[in-house]
Order: C-alpha cells, then sequence, then structure tokens
C-alpha cells in the first residue's frame, strides 16, 4: 500500500469513526456540560473571587472524579435497559427506593430553583423582568420536549451546551497572567486556611460538578437513547469528553473571576457580571449570557429526570419517543416540577443567593447515599455480568465516597466549632 492509499484509508477510518461517536454521543456530553448549571456558574465565580487561581487544582481533580461516578450509570443503563430509580427498587426494595426517589426529588426541585434564579437574574441584567424570563422559558423548554423524538431534543440541548463554552473566549479577553495561573492554581494550596469558608466553597464545588440527578440522568438518558451493550465503549468516551468540557469550563470561569473580581465579595453569578459590565462589558455580556444558557441547560435535564424517576417507579411510559397522549403524566408532571420551581424565584424578599449556595452543600451532603447504591449495584455479577466494576473501579469509587463524607464531615466540625482551624 502506497502512502496516498495508507492516508486515504486512515482517513476514511478517522471519518467513519467521527460518524460513529457523533451518532451516539449525547448523555455523557450534555450531563456533564448541563452539570454547570446556574448553581455551579454562581459556585464558581464565588470561589474565584474569593481566592483568586488558588482553588483550579481542586476543580481539574474532579473532572476524573465525575468521570468515574458517571460511566458507572453508562454501563447500568446499557446492560439492564432501566432507569435508575428502576434499578434501585428492583435491587433493594420498596424502602431504599422511596428514600433514594424522595430523596432525589426534593434536591432536584430545589436544584431547579437555583436555575430559575440564574436564569432570571441573567436576563435582568439586560432590563427583562423576572416574570416574562420564568413565563417564556417555561413554553420553549415544553415545546422542546413536544416533538416526541429523544433524537430531536438531544440535538437541539447539545446546540445549547456549545452556548456554554463562552466562558472561554471570557478569560480569553481579560488577559490573565499564565505564569501566576501555573503557580497559584496548579500547585495544591488551601488559600486562607482551613476554616469554615473553604469547607464550604469546597462542598459547594463537589456539589456541583457531582450531583444525585446527574446519575439518574445519564442512565435515564441512556436507556431512551436505547444504547446497547457494544455502544458501551463509545459511552464512557463520551462521558470522558463532557468532564473534559466541565473542567475546562469551572477553570476558565475562575480565571475570569479570579483575575477581575479578587479580593471582591461577590455572591452570585449575575452580581459578577454586573460589576464586570462597569471593568469590561464585553465580558460581562458573556458572563451573563453564559449565565442564563448554565440555567437553562440545568432545568431542562434536571426536570426530565424527576419524570424519567417517576415514570420508571410508577409505570408510566417515560420516553421521549412518546407523543404527549402516550405519555401523558411523563410530560404533566415534567410541566409542574419547571412551573412549581419557576413560581419560587417571583415570590417577593426571597432569598436566592442563600438557597442557590446551600443546595450545592445538600446535594453533596446527600451524595454518598447515591453513590453507595450505584457502587452495589454495578459490583452484583447477577446484574451486570462482565461488565461489573473492576477491582480499579471500586477502589476509586469508594475513595471518591470517603473524601466526601471526610469534607462533609470537616465543614460541620468548622461550623460547630469555628475557632478550631484557625
Amino acid at each position: 500500500m502506497d502512502l496516498l492509499s495508507k492516508f486515504y484509508f486512515n482517513y476514511s477510518k478517522l471519518i467513519k469513526t467521527i460518524k460513529i461517536y457523533l451518532l451516539l454521543a449525547g448523555p455523557g456530553l450534555i450531563v456533564m456540560i448541563a452539570d454547570n448549571d446556574a448553581g455551579g456558574i454562581t459556585t464558581y465565580a464565588a470561589t474565584g473571587a474569593k481566592f483568586g487561581y488558588g482553588l483550579i487544582w481542586f476543580l481539574v481533580l474532579l473532572g476524573p472524579v465525575a468521570y468515574f461516578v458517571q460511566e458507572m450509570t453508562v454501563r447500568l443503563g446499557a446492560v439492564t435497559k432501566h432507569g435508575h430509580a428502576e434499578a434501585i427498587f428492583s435491587a433493594f426494595g420498596s424502602f431504599w427506593g422511596w428514600f433514594s426517589l424522595l430523596d432525589l426529588t426534593v434536591v432536584n426541585w430545589l436544584t431547579m430553583v437555583t436555575e430559575f434564579i440564574g436564569m432570571t437574574a441573567a436576563l435582568s441584567i439586560f432590563g427583562v423582568p423576572p416574570a416574562i424570563t420564568v413565563g417564556i422559558v417555561i413554553l420553549v423548554m415544553f415545546g422542546i420536549v413536544l416533538s416526541g423524538r429523544y433524537w430531536t431534543w438531544e440535538k437541539i440541548t447539545m446546540a445549547f451546551c456549545l452556548v456554554n463554552l463562552i466562558y472561554i473566549p471570557a478569560a480569553i479577553l481579560v488577559h490573565p497572567s499564565v505564569p501566576d495561573i501555573l503557580r497559584n492554581g496548579i500547585v495544591p494550596n488551601f488559600p486562607g486556611g482551613f476554616n469554615g469558608e473553604l469547607f464550604f466553597l469546597l462542598m459547594a464545588n463537589i456539589g456541583t460538578t457531582i450531583a444525585p440527578w446527574m446519575i439518574f440522568f445519564q442512565q435515564s438518558a441512556v436507556v431512551d437513547k436505547q444504547m446497547k451493550e457494544k455502544d458501551i465503549p463509545w459511552g464512557k468516551f463520551d462521558t470522558v469528553v463532557g468532564a473534559i468540557f466541565t473542567v475546562l469550563v469551572a477553570v476558565f470561569i475562575i480565571i475570569v473571576t479570579g483575575t477581575l473580581l479578587y479580593g471582591m465579595n461577590i455572591e452570585s453569578a449575575a452580581q459578577a457580571a454586573q460589576v464586570m459590565m462597569g471593568m469590561h462589558p464585553w465580558v460581562g455580556t458573556l458572563i451573563a449570557i453564559g449565565l442564563f444558557d448554565a440555567g437553562f441547560l440545568g432545568a431542562i435535564c434536571i426536570a426530565l429526570t424527576n419524570s424519567w424517576a417517576f415514570g420508571e417507579v410508577f409505570g408510566w411510559a417515560h420516553s421521549l419517543n412518546y407523543k404527549v397522549r402516550e405519555a401523558l403524566w411523563f410530560y404533566v408532571f415534567y410541566f409542574i416540577g419547571l412551573v412549581t420551581a419557576g413560581a419560587v424565584v417571583l415570590i417577593p424578599g426571597a432569598p436566592l443567593v442563600l438557597i442557590t449556595l446551600f443546595v450545592q452543600v445538600i446535594a453533596v451532603t446527600l451524595l454518598p447515599a447515591a453513590l453507595v447504591f450505584l457502587i452495589i449495584l454495578l459490583n452484583n455479577e447477577e446484574i451486570m455480568g462482565k461488565y461489573k466494576n473492576t477491582r480499579f473501579d471500586n477502589i476509586a469509587n469508594i475513595t471518591i465516597v470517603v473524601c466526601i463524607i471526610v469534607v462533609s464531615s470537616l465543614y460541620g466540625i468548622s461550623t460547630l466549632f469555628p475557632n478550631l482551624f484557625g
């Protein structure tokens, strides 16, 4: 085979590989990028303003952590053909099934509230009243799921995922010092020392990078996409790509706020965007647009997570491949979740910023229980067969659970004894 023939062969093989990936891509990319939701953007903005580049290393570590957790849902969904709620009820019984479902419902609803907080705050910067934002967003989100096809919903949602990358050009525009980023951000350190505020933001960053809804969402999406066991390697690769983008976006947000707002008391991404409008209008605009998009992505995914989970438990038709008349309760539950969460934002005097930050902490506090269920399921050879966890998988995931419990415990101790860590 001559050089030209080899080049053509390799080129054709590459194109074929890309086409296969694009056909199977979706659940991993969407869950990971939507993970950088409105609450996440606020958490990253507050982290950058408080500690500058100091915790970039921590976010980089969270990328592999998110991957190890989420790739288990790819295997579980492709092998069992069941969503996560159904898998828990089947394997652990109704008590733990209801415990898990109610846990998910409460955290998801609170998280959806934070998504609407982010969206209304972002558009308020441009003079759009919150009531109009909530109304239009609900109608658009409901319209997106009415196509009756998972494929259509997925491609529309992935277009919004592209907008989430808007923070990358925003970081370039602020001209950060690369040596400072490498010196202060990559080497592990705890800026300001051990204290309650540090633990709070560490927990918030964990909570926005790995959340219970992500486990349920990706497994249900794998099932709705009708992925098979032979598609597992592609699903895992899709999750890797999504994890990389998650970390990149988070790091670039910290670079933006750490460069322009370091030392300021920033409580929300919307506040950060407003302050930046006076410093660098283009950057402030990009941050506001990104915040709205992040809230939109988070809300549409989390609302679907609840509908999928309750459909699995109650036996409703629960697929985006069904029309409304074929899966009425699935769509009704989706709509109710959006409306009730959006309504909270319109309550006068509601502590919206406090809700946004504390939801991330609540999520990480409840996360170990969800991870334990997942790890036990992935070690069940009767369910998983040859796709069960390896020893390395178990070491990695059990380490993640232990670390989360340790950080949560340290935060609780630092709250009760604020002078203990100095």
